[in-house]
């Protein structure tokens, strides 16, 4: 994908949501939009062993401790 089709897709993708959108919104949103598939481009190159695992599901304790009050 070019810079401009991203640049397209924003735009499109803004018109769908109804999401009020100027020329310098969109130009930053496609620019983000663009060096995050950037930095997935470099995720997905890198190659995983069978024993790599996702880290673990982030699970907050409650906030008063469940029994205390």
């Amino acid at each position: 994908m070019t810079g401009n089709d991203i640049l397209a897709y924003v735009k499109a993708s803004a018109v769908l949501l109804a999401l009020p959108l100027d020329e310098a919104r969109a130009q930053a949103v496609a620019l983000h939009l663009e060096r995050t598939a950037a930095m997935a481009r470099l995720l997905g190159e890198h190659a995983l062993a069978p024993e790599d695992e996702p880290a673990e599901i982030y699970r907050p304790a409650p906030f008063p401790p469940e029994g205390e009050e």
